[in-house]
């Protein structure tokens, strides 16, 4: 895994005197995603940079990296899976290699391919390709969006990174805060792909190639996921005993590394099967990782043993408070490199650092949920369809008042606020119904909360239209379920799943690898008939049923639970004065960007007790954690 950084001209313009320079400093602000080596070449109308964390060809693996005749120059961040096959393929064709380095292998496959390599990778990657004859510039990200790419067209220079502040580093350029992306974060957690919190910068889709040639740029797509596939009537058995074998081959090919590596384990049923497969393939017993906390109500480090001992594994866990875990959130939200209002990236950033002490790769579960209905917004999307069917007197006249007498708690399950959310997404439209289960803030709120909102923006189909997209991205097929399954996968799998993983395991030096999303069984499970990911109330149905050998009995039968952090009480309690700090009447006048009397009332309604709104409060720290850490100066780190 690595960091990777460039400028190039276009319209006319020349690279900046010092080009060399800056780049060198955008690679040095990302040391922590390549603490191994860092490369940078200027050619004429380019400048490349690269930070190398090494994996695989440790001697000869180094970046930029060049073709043989001098005319391709490649800086690559990521993991190409099948290079070995591909080596062999394009050996065929006649050409020799270098290196033993998967790098080499983007270098020879553009040679000979085009844009259709990327038809030919199977990995997580993120690179730009300079073609120093034709004077073009061709960049392309992973199908999934494992590995990020962000970019800025100013003064006539495309200019990219791996990390948006990283980019923003850059002098003379100007990055000033998108009304509309900080719009759409209150309410998603996050900012949607391609949008970023700078109206100057964007991020490069997954699944998508960009090219810059001749002063213009285009980007296309290449890739998707297929959608299920109702009249497959195959045999559960056939189907499982099929994806076993996909799985087990995304693991295998996921274990090549010249370097120590290791696998998450929460003691889930993803984290559980991935482990299981490795030690299946393994000769020796593999490094296991994870992490438990004191509070026994939020501890689920004893499944993780259960797995541990079912498979022999050399297991290294870290025991620790929940108080612990708050005191590192603020440091560590003020270290990402978006804002991402997900709690869970204090387990995942102290997961990742054990992990790192022991080995350079993990393996982890990343994308299971998605595909297969992990999430109970899954059984709640199907059931508001069932509750939509009952009459209308029934639902508003008895069951809802009714509702709204369930009791209140500040611990991790609120049966109140469980009850609230599934009722808004049930009164929402099919398309919003998901988002509608997951948002913070919502236009309603917004508007009361913002110094100055902007009411034409803050409307259900403006403010969330990127799920709008997602949902109706294929023109025709799929219901409204399988809908709702593209949009876990394409945008909340992305934009919180993927970049808590990828920035939370990149601060400490740590690649994460997701077998779940190879493409061959991603695209297996896609297109399966949604009947055997949700079968009733049954969530990973098949999944479960194709890895009965693999799972301890103790881990079949349990519900996914996840990293559970006591948001709603440090807000109450530990973490209130931070809260009352960043949200104070004096630094939110400053800022003018919140009215601080709303923000107010929001806060000792949380406070007394009188509601929970541990979800708004929590995505309005992160927020203003992130924007203080973007006034500090970024550091080189070496």
């Amino acid at each position: 895994m690595c960091g990777i950084a460039g400028i190039c001209a276009c319209d006319g313009a020349g690279l900046p005197g010092d080009a060399a320079a800056q780049v060198d400093a955008i690679c040095r602000a990302m040391r922590h995603r390549g603490p191994d080596g860092q490369g940078v070449w200027c050619g004429e109308g380019v400048c490349l940079g690269h930070r190398r964390l090494s994996i695989i060809d440790l001697a000869g693996g180094a970046q930029p990296m060049h073709s043989a005749d001098g005319r391709y120059h490649v800086t690559f961040n990521g993991e190409i899976y099948n290079f070995p096959e591909l080596r062999r393929e394009l050996e065929a064709q006649g050409l020799s290699f270098r290196t033993t380095s998967d790098t080499e292998i983007i270098l020879a496959g553009w040679q000979v391919w085009g844009r259709e390599c990327l038809q030919h990778f199977d990995g997580m990657f993120a690179f730009a390709l300079w073609d120093a004859q034709e004077k073009r510039l061709f960049c392309a990200r992973d199908r999934f969006g494992k590995k990020p790419f962000f970019y800025t067209l100013q003064q006539g220079r495309f200019s990219f990174a791996s990390e948006l502040t990283a980019l923003c580093a850059l002098p003379g350029l100007s990055f000033t805060l998108s009304p509309e992306a900080l719009m759409r974060y209150l309410a998603y957690e996050y900012v949607p792909t391609p949008q970023t919190m700078y109206a100057e910068a964007a991020s490069l889709p997954p699944s998508h190639w960009l090219e810059l040639h001749e002063g213009r740029l285009r980007v296309e797509r290449y890739w998707d996921l297929p959608f299920p596939d109702e009249r497959d009537l195959r045999d559960e058995k056939e189907i499982c005993a099929a994806y076993h074998e996909l799985l087990a081959h995304a693991v295998r090919r996921r274990m090549i590394s010249d370097v120590p590596l290791g696998v998450f384990l929460s003691g889930g049923i993803d984290s559980s099967i991935v482990a299981g497969l490795m030690a299946e393939q393994s000769s020796t017993p593999i490094k296991t990782f994870s992490i438990g906390f004191q509070e026994a109500s939020y501890d689920e480090s004893r499944y993780a043993r259960i797995v541990a001992r079912r498979w022999n594994t050399d297991h290294h866990e870290r025991i620790l408070s929940a108080e612990e875990c708050a005191e590192h959130l603020p440091g560590i939200i003020s270290h990402m490199d978006v804002p991402l209002a997900d709690a869970s990236v204090a387990p995942t950033w102290l997961l990742s650092g054990v992990t790192r002490e022991k080995v350079t790769v993990a393996l982890g579960g990343d994308g299971a949920d998605e595909l297969w209905a992990g999430y109970e917004h899954y059984i709640g999307y199907k059931v508001a369809t069932w509750y939509n069917a009952l009459p209308a007197a029934l639902r508003r006249g008895i069951i809802e008042p009714l509702c709204r007498l369930l009791p209140s708690s500040s611990g991790y399950i609120n049966p109140r606020l469980a009850v609230q959310t599934f009722l808004r997404g049930a009164h929402a439209p099919d398309w919003l119904r998901v988002q509608t289960l997951l948002t913070a803030l919502d236009p309603a709120v917004q508007r009361e909360l913002l110094a100055r909102p902007d009411t034409a923006f803050l409307t259900d189909a403006r403010l969330f239209a990127p799920t709008r997209e997602q949902f109706e991205h294929w023109p025709a097929g799929p219901g409204p379920l399988a809908r709702a399954f593209h949009v876990y996968a394409r945008q909340y799998l992305l934009d919180d799943i993927l970049v808590k993983v990828d920035r939370c395991s990149m601060l400490h030096s740590l690649e994460v690898r997701a077998p779940f999303l190879d493409r061959d069984a991603a695209e297996f499970v896609a297109r399966l008939p949604i009947r055997h990911k949700l079968h009733g109330f049954k969530r990973k149905y098949l999944l479960k049923r194709a890895f009965a050998d693999v799972l301890p009995p103790e881990i079949l039968r349990r519900n996914k639970r996840g990293f559970q952090i006591p948001v709603a009480g440090w807000l109450r309690g530990r973490m209130r004065p931070l809260l009352e700090e960043m949200l104070g009447e004096v630094r939110l006048r400053r800022q003018g960007i919140f009215a601080p009397q709303a923000v107010r009332a929001l806060m000792e309604a949380h406070f007394s007790g009188r509601a929970d709104l541990r979800k708004p409060l929590w995505t309005l720290l992160v927020l203003q954690l992130w924007l203080e850490a973007q006034r500090r100066p970024r550091q080189e780190e070496g």
